[in-house]
């Protein structure tokens, strides 16, 4: 269940973090101040807080089932839902900061043989964007792999649920915490690692 929370959030965040991006950047005033105000928003605004509403807020108050009546996998769907919107910010932030080391002659040149705006961030910035943000990603992904464990505020079953079941249960408190921290270990050390190592193979060399 972590490792589905953490894959499917990835991938929300990663998607709406590149069109927050693309927003903060654009020439368009009330794309740039929407884009602002999301990100600084959210990312001042706990994860706890977020998941808590969204099943508060959004499924008991305003009735939104996520396509679903049954409460474990609306409540995934939800978790995934809040931690995408949370971790989209920092995701935003991380290519920005990407998006301006891009030389602005690049830019440039791509509006001199015609290319539009949403065409120039497509083919020509965001490629080289995103090679130099590896590293930074990878910390907001490890993060995200970690703050699974909020899920467990709404009653998704997933690691650290799982651990408080098995300690009101079990008298080896200890021993059950230390196998479930080295699970998130084995979960984030490798992955930091690995993109670590793509983010200095891939890098742009200015």
């Amino acid at each position: 269940m972590t490792v589905k929370l953490t894959v499917l959030s990835a991938v929300g965040s990663l998607v709406w973090g590149t069109l927050l991006a693309a927003m903060r950047v654009s020439p368009v005033p009330l794309l740039r101040g929407a884009g602002a105000a999301y990100v600084n928003i959210v990312r001042n605004i706990p994860l706890t807080v977020i998941i808590v509403f969204s099943s508060l807020g959004l499924a008991d108050i305003f009735g939104v089932t996520m396509g679903t009546d049954n409460f474990d996998i609306q409540g995934f769907r939800l978790a995934v839902l809040s931690l995408a919107a949370y971790h989209s910010a920092f995701v935003c932030e991380a290519l920005r900061s990407g998006i301006n080391t891009v030389p602005v002659g690049q830019a440039e040149a791509a509006r001199a043989i015609g290319l539009s705006f949403s065409q120039t961030l497509r083919l020509i910035v965001l490629p080289q964007a995103f090679r130099s943000v590896i590293t930074p990603l990878a910390n907001v992904l490890i993060a995200l792999t970690k703050n699974t464990t909020v899920a467990a505020a709404i009653g998704v079953a997933e690691a650290a649920s799982l651990m408080k079941t098995m300690i009101e249960n079990e008298a080896q408190t200890l021993l059950i915490g230390a196998v479930f921290a080295f699970g998130f270990v084995v979960l984030t050390l490798p992955t930091g690692l690995f993109l670590g190592w793509l983010g200095k193979r891939l890098a742009v060399k200015r």
